[in-house]
């Protein structure tokens, strides 16, 4: 099992930045890749950014440039550092964790909300 704390939402102005976090305890040597989705208020969830063990990365088109994705392994953290945030990046942020080596991810955060205001 893993489990997955999410901080770091909150309320921002458009052009402001915001760092979210990750925290992730249990089984954690097992986890293959995080990512971060998010879903906005009457649409589907969609995938945002994700980071491999290795430390590969990979980004939705809609925030490449925009925003960046780490981890620090020795804190089991993983990070979601937004930038030049729009209106339309208000959503609520999801963590996920894959321990499935690839096929899907299997644990998700509570998430936390973020506010884009124009």
């Amino acid at each position: 099992q893993v489990q997955l704390v999410e901080s770091g939402g909150g309320l921002v102005q458009a052009g402001g930045s915001l760092r979210l976090s990750c925290v992730a305890s249990g089984r954690t040597f097992s986890i293959y890749r995080m990512g971060w989705f998010r879903q906005a208020p009457g649409k589907e969830r969609e995938f945002v950014a994700a980071i491999w063990s290795g430390g590969s990365t990979y980004y939705a088109e809609s925030v490449k440039g925009r925003f960046t994705i780490s981890r620090d392994n020795a804190k089991n953290t993983a990070y979601l550092q937004m930038n030049s945030l729009k209106p339309e990046d208000t959503a609520v942020y999801y963590c996920a964790a894959d321990t499935t080596n690839g096929r899907r991810y299997d644990y998700w955060g509570q998430g936390t909300q973020v506010t884009v205001s124009s």
